[in-house]
């Protein structure tokens, strides 16, 4: 106890001799003033004049070879004049957003001072006290990140931009830019998405809703949600009133006024490949972490893998009704489908669906999840058994059997062989095969090689059923493309992706893609799974598809109806490849029922679709050949080096055949020469002698 208080006493000397107070201020009030000086020097560097001319860039869109090929736009640059914008919505954006915007000069410590209490108390930021000039320089200048740092960053640069723009330049750049969602930015497409009109014509309860919408636009949107959005605009409402901006009259009547919604907005995205930029966006959020409103209003620039003749010929394909199925019940038979380059991972083209587009809407190349029917078949199955040991030419049972307690896969035509090779069974897609060689090489095997190919997988896909496509959630184009995009690749398969690089209005990269490899297969099965697979094409259920100087490998899927009455499919899948281009591409309904699914099989429907995709897209790739024949054409090999005897005499028939009909053609191309001069022959001598007798004639007659 002595020992503690003489070394307490020890501290206290050392600290009044050493004055340990006045350094610990000191250093304080450094930090502080370097802190301050730090932000200050930012606010102070940042170009805030050039802020007008920031808020009507658009993101633009550079496709692999770094040419322009879309932009996005908040549609910024329609604002209007703050002269043509009523006062009943300036006031209603004030009254709301920042009551004391006219008094104070960029920030106001009353509101910050109730933020950060209210931040204290909730034990996180929740609220962020910002005036409209903060705002304003968060959505222009800054990350939508809620930090302290970008609280100190945001009040600096307020201070600054009320210094170079007047209070109406501030409100008028502001509500031209500010997000309304429904991908509406500013009054303006504001008010013609939701009200049909031009802002200067909505009335005061049309401009309080508008106001209102600001603070949560997704949740106060009046088209989902009305009484939210009727709520929201009554304590608008009240605040203009509790301000002075409104009588109580004007309130009363506000509140009782309907809202009529009428939506005469425009699509933000303003240049071409709308499918495919609504995969950009999706990409920079979920991957990048950026925001909607970041990217529609900050000039970006982003790098894609876009191929733009690859994407122009899938969407003109998709245009023409007559490259699909007619639809039942007035609805439009629907289609998903995606190509990547195998080598690569950079998807080169998409398209999610016929009919209108609506803006990042369901995507069915990206978004859709369903059963990938007999896909999946050379992942979970054929694949993992060819590293077990098994050969193309294996013997698989093909019988009608149960297996475990209850489940009894069938045969889509109802046939069994018995015993049938692995290829044979891949090339007719046939099921049993299947799901016996899963069950005999064990399902842990499957799972593993399924998940190696990239498909998500849920504990209750841990089934037999799995080989024939039984899954939870479903896959999408996007992924049975870069699953099969391992076979072109000799095993490795890389993360498919858009987004190479996005680079700031600045110049400056913010982010950029690093490439992610996954070795799935050995080259030599991914080798022996693209012979089974150009046999599917040659002579199988993929039988159709074929373009002049490409070699293509693929399968078929299909997913049965829940109707045992109706004859056809649910879903129909076609995944193929060449060594540089990858394809899948899904058809079916968005919603199947005994009214709406796809009459007939995969080779009547899907086939014929994919067939024309690559017709249209593969002249824009290198027509390189597989360094692997099909079976069919091992089989024909194989036959010619066991029987050269007759190989050769196959060959001297064929030849002696070829002669004769050479022969054949030429003597009936003699005899209808002799035919045509004998026949000219026979009319000049009729003419002779009808010369002559109309000779005789006039000698007579004379």
């Amino acid at each position: 106890m002595e020992r503690l208080q003489r070394l307490r006493q020890a501290v206290r000397r050392f600290w009044k001799k050493t004055h340990m107070n006045q350094i610990i201020i000191l250093a304080g009030a450094v930090f502080l003033l370097a802190f301050l000086g730090f932000f200050w020097y930012f606010a102070a560097t940042a170009n805030v004049e050039s802020l007008k001319k920031g808020l009507a860039q658009s993101t633009v869109i550079y496709d692999k070879d770094g040419d322009m090929a879309s932009k996005i736009s908040a549609n910024r640059t329609e604002g209007v004049s703050i002269d043509k914008m009523p006062d009943h919505l300036k006031n209603a954006i004030v009254a709301i957003e920042d009551h004391r915007f006219y008094q104070h000069n960029g920030f106001d410590v009353r509101g910050m001072s109730s933020a950060f209490f209210k931040n204290i108390v909730a034990g996180r930021i929740t609220a962020g006290g910002s005036t409209i000039t903060q705002q304003l320089t968060k959505n222009a200048l800054l990350s939508p990140e809620r930090t302290y740092k970008r609280k100190v960053e945001e009040l600096f640069l307020a201070v600054e931009i009320e210094k170079k723009y007047t209070k109406d330049e501030i409100l008028e750049m502001y509500l031209n830019q500010v997000f309304f969602g429904h991908s509406a930015w500013g009054v303006q497409n504001a008010s013609r998405t939701y009200f049909g009109k031009d802002v200067e014509e909505i009335d005061l309860s049309e401009a309080a809703t508008l106001a209102g919408i600001v603070n949560a636009p997704s949740a106060l949107d009046p088209y989902n949600h009305m009484d939210r959005a009727i709520k929201r605009r009554n304590t608008v409402l009240g605040a203009m009133k509790k301000y002075g901006m409104i009588s109580d009259k004007e309130y009363e009547n506000a509140k009782k006024e309907q809202l009529v919604l009428e939506d005469r907005g425009r699509d933000p995205i303003k240049g071409k490949y709308p499918y495919y930029v609504d995969a950009v966006l999706d990409e920079a959020i979920k991957t990048f972490g950026l925001t909607q409103d970041e990217i529609m209003t900050r000039g970006y620039r982003i790098y894609t893998e876009m191929d733009q003749n690859i994407q122009s010929s899938l969407e003109k394909i998709y245009d023409n009704d007559r490259n699909f199925p007619q639809g039942m019940g007035g609805e439009l038979v629907q289609s998903g489908s995606i190509l990547i380059d195998p080598k690569t991972g950079g998807i080169r083209g998409l398209v999610g669906g016929r009919g209108e587009k609506v803006f990042r809407g369901f995507n069915r190349a990206t978004h859709l999840k369903r059963s990938p029917g007999s896909t999946i078949k050379p992942l979970v199955v054929y694949t993992p058994a060819l590293e077990e040991g098994y050969k193309p030419d294996s013997l698989l049972k093909d019988e009608k059997m149960t297996f475990g307690k209850n489940y009894s896969p069938d045969n889509y035509n109802g046939q069994y062989q018995g015993e049938v090779t692995m290829y044979k069974a891949i090339e007719d897609s046939i099921n049993i095969p299947a799901v016996w060689l899963l069950n005999e090489i064990g399902i842990d095997k499957g799972i593993d090689a399924v998940e190696r190919f990239g498909i998500p997988l849920q504990k209750n896909d841990r089934n037999l059923s799995i080989a024939l496509g039984g899954l939870s959630t479903g896959v999408s184009p996007q992924q049975m493309a870069e699953a099969y995009s391992a076979f072109a690749n000799d095993g490795k398969r890389l993360d498919s992706h858009i987004i190479t690089k996005i680079v700031g209005p600045t110049g400056k990269t913010i982010v950029e893609r690093k490439q992610k490899e996954t070795k799935v297969t050995s080259k030599k099965v991914a080798k022996d799974m693209t012979s089974m697979l150009l046999n599917v094409v040659e002579s199988g259920t993929g039988k159709g598809v074929n373009v002049s100087g490409y070699q293509i490998a693929g399968k078929t899927g299909s997913t049965q109806l829940n109707n045992q009455n109706r004859n056809g499919t649910a879903d129909q899948w076609f995944v193929g490849y060449t060594p540089n281009l990858v394809g899948a591409v899904w058809m079916g309904y968005d919603r199947t029922d005994e009214n709406h699914y796809l009459s007939g099989l995969s080779s009547q429907g899907v086939v014929p679709v994919f067939q024309t995709i690559m017709q249209g897209t593969l002249k824009y790739t290198e027509p390189t050949k597989f360094d692997v024949d099909s079976i069919n054409t091992q089989i024909q090999k194989q036959y010619e080096k066991d029987h050269p005897f007759k190989t050769k005499a196959k060959e001297f028939n064929k030849k002696l055949k070829d002669s004769t009909e050479k022969l054949r053609d030429k003597a009936e191309k003699g005899h209808k020469k002799m035919k045509e001069k004998f026949k000219e022959g026979k009319e000049n001598w009729k003419d002779l002698e009808d010369r002559v007798k109309e000779k005789i004639r006039d000698i007579q007659g004379d």
